[in-house]
């Protein structure tokens, strides 16, 4: 047998080590928590996807200008594109209290919807990252940016919007939802309107549940679904909705009386149009009662005798006008 040349073989070991460095780098590259990540879009504009960063900058502003260039710098790869696309330009940001205010050049406008709200999608998830900002404003040309219905959007945090990871969207939709949450002394309940940005493949009534565990935005009021509990599936037939939950759901706050968790629930999601009266299940089990009084089994029509009005604790977020008052 031919002996390979020496020179051949200490190459091939070259190559072999390399390679084995680039696998073991990609592991650990995996399974590395970041302080930071960047939000990219993917190709096909579906979603955005966060990948790990480490910065440079350890200032506030330098960090955010850091960020921001990052977004709009290109990837090496074909499968995710940056979030800020090409010849769209921020001209100014500013810090105003705990929100990051952008204000974009006039190409901004010129972009689809899709890829418009996944760019905001990734600026708003990659920006509040940073300390002390809470949420992200845009402006066009110094005018706050509007929605399709010519609304201004407002001020946005990453619970502005809604993803549904591994589906294909079909497109990208904002809505007012008006939520119930339980007022401080768990006694009542206050109306909380929240404008939201989802993926049209996901039903009302599901986002109305996933926003209704999330928990309230305002500070005066609590959430009355324990945060650890899991939507299991809702549906809805002939204005009946039907809300399956985990056994989470039984971890009580007795802080918050019996009826105030299970109206929260209920005047939510009936004041979606199609909806008139709420079931709710434990794992598919409607037997036995919710605490000590409440029957699981029992169909419930909305009560808003428990809600604070003329308390001054209604709360309003984003200021979005509920649209069937414009009816």
């Amino acid at each position: 047998m031919m002996e390979r040349p020496v020179g051949r073989r200490i190459a091939m070991m070259f190559a072999s080590v390399l390679v084995l460095a680039f696998v073991l780098d990609g592991c650990s590259s995996k399974n590395k928590e970041y302080d930071y990540y960047i939000s990219y879009v993917d190709s096909e504009q579906t979603r955005t996807v966060p990948f790990g960063y480490e910065p440079e900058n350890a200032s506030v502003d330098g960090l955010i200008q850091e960020l921001l260039d990052q977004l709009g710098t290109d990837t090496d790869t074909v499968d995710y594109v940056k979030a800020i696309p090409e010849g769209v330009s921020i001209q100014s940001w500013e810090v105003e209290q705990d929100s990051l205010h952008l204000d974009f050049g006039s190409s901004y406008d010129k972009m689809d919807s899709i890829t418009e709200i996944l760019c905001r999608l990734a600026v708003v998830k990659t920006m509040t990252q940073v300390e002390g900002i809470e949420s992200v404003s845009f402006s066009v040309k110094g005018k706050p940016l509007q929605d399709s219905r010519g609304e201004v959007v407002g001020p946005m945090t990453a619970d502005s919007f809604v993803e549904n990871p591994g589906e294909q969207i079909n497109s990208y939709q904002n809505a007012t939802i008006e939520l119930f949450f339980a007022n401080e002394s768990g006694d009542g309940l206050i109306k909380e309107t929240q404008e939201v940005y989802y993926n049209s493949n996901i039903s009302m009534e599901k986002l109305v549940m996933e926003h209704l565990i999330n928990g309230p935005k305002s500070k005066n009021a609590k959430g009355t679904i324990p945060a650890e509990t899991k939507l299991i599936n809702v549906a809805v037939v002939d204005g009946s909705c039907y809300v399956n939950l985990d056994e989470n759901f039984k971890n009580h706050n007795y802080e918050i009386q019996e009826p105030i968790v299970i109206y929260s629930i209920v005047n939510s999601l009936v004041a979606l149009e199609h909806i008139d009266r709420v079931q709710i299940s434990v794992n598919g089990d409607t037997s036995g009662k919710y605490r000590d009084d409440l029957e699981l089994a029992q169909m419930y029509l909305p009560d808003y005798s428990y809600v604070d009005s003329g308390s001054g604790r209604s709360v309003i977020v984003q200021d979005v006008e509920d649209p069937k008052k414009k009816k």
